[in-house]
């Protein structure tokens, strides 16, 4: 299954390592060390400011969309597979 993470971008569900909000993003000093020292291609995927990060095994998307918004796309997916 996909989940659609913002600007006609689709992830495949399986790919996602985690979603994050920007303000826990912004709070961790994990996350600014890791920011510095990606390896990891990075995809700005809002027009303006982002509000969530979608973490995939290849990419890392800051995406317009709230981590909420996302989680219950991704919960939706879950139930109707089943």
């Amino acid at each position: 299954m996909y989940i659609h993470i913002g600007e006609d971008v689709l992830v495949r569900a399986r790919d996602i390592v985690a979603i994050i909000d920007k303000e826990t993003v912004l709070a961790s000093e994990y996350a600014k060390e890791h920011k510095e020292s990606r390896e990891e291609p990075v995809v700005n995927l809002a027009k303006g400011s982002y509000k969530s990060v979608v973490v995939t095994t290849e990419k890392i998307y800051f995406s317009p969309l709230s981590s909420g918004t996302l989680k219950k796309r991704s919960h939706k997916l879950s139930v109707h597979e089943f």
